[in-house]
């Protein structure tokens, strides 16, 4: 009986693993409160302040009712944060997979574009992604299509794993640190431009940082006009492109 009571407590919690009752209507229960509305409100507030601001009583106050009545829909606060982040999961592009004759080199970039998408909108999902297991059923079909475009690459099947996370990693640290850097300008109440300038105009009279501000590349092209965010843009395309190669140069036949 000890070891089935171990074997329960190590299981992974997760709202997806978690079976509720059904809800029955109660007189206390304010009207036209569901779950998919308690969810598309924390998504609102979690966007519009941040995760270490969120709580229930604000959430309840910006659904105008007690923390109690949504309670009824969710067991804890950590069961709402990982709806949430399965919500704004299911605004990730998928491929069209009907095409059999479609690249998987496009398929892939259409994965990580939407997943890069997905978290420079909601820099919040970040952490969280880090903290859940996130099996809720957005991120298993992104998980499960990205599964499906590695097939098809002709990678060999014991590569796959290591060459999704490579690329996906690559993705989720490129993304996560663009937004920090966008939230504190915002924080600021400056644009990404103007804290590149200032960074550059702080450092360029230090002999130490020369080779890193060469005028003839990034910094030189923020300073004849460009944008920061196009500057970001480009990297990430080609670094994407990087990364899409190597998975081509390591596979074997593969079905083009």
């Amino acid at each position: 009986m000890a070891a089935t009571d171990d074997r329960a407590r190590k299981r992974p919690n997760s709202v997806w693993l978690t079976e509720r009752p059904p809800l029955k209507r109660k007189a206390e229960q304010p009207a036209g409160l569901d779950l998919d509305k308690i969810v598309a409100a924390t998504v609102r507030l979690l966007d519009a302040e941040g995760l270490s601001k969120f709580s229930m009583r604000r959430l309840a106050a910006e659904l105008g009712v007690t923390a109690m009545s949504v309670y009824w829909y969710v067991d804890t606060k950590d069961d709402l944060l990982e709806l949430a982040v399965d919500a704004v999961a299911g605004e990730m592009a998928l491929p069209d997979e009907s095409d059999a004759g479609a690249d998987w080199r496009d398929q892939l970039r259409t994965l990580a574009v939407g997943y890069r998408d997905m978290l420079l909108g909601h820099p919040w999902a970040a952490r969280l992604l880090g903290e859940f297991i996130n099996i809720g059923p957005h991120s298993t079909a992104f998980a499960n299509a990205t599964q499906r475009v590695m097939r098809r690459s002709g990678l060999a099947a014991d590569q796959a794993s290591g060459a999704l996370a490579s690329l996906f990693h690559f993705v989720y640290g490129f993304s996560t640190i663009r937004a920090t850097h966008e939230a504190r300008c915002r924080a600021a109440d400056m644009s990404l431009d103007d804290y590149f300038e200032q960074v550059v105009a702080a450092l360029s009279d230090r002999p130490e940082f020369a080779e890193m501000l060469e005028p003839s590349t990034r910094v030189g092209e923020v300073r004849r006009g460009g944008s920061v965010v196009d500057m970001l843009d480009r990297d990430f395309a080609f670094a994407l492109d990087l990364q899409i190669a190597g998975i081509e140069a390591m596979r074997g036949p593969a079905e083009d």
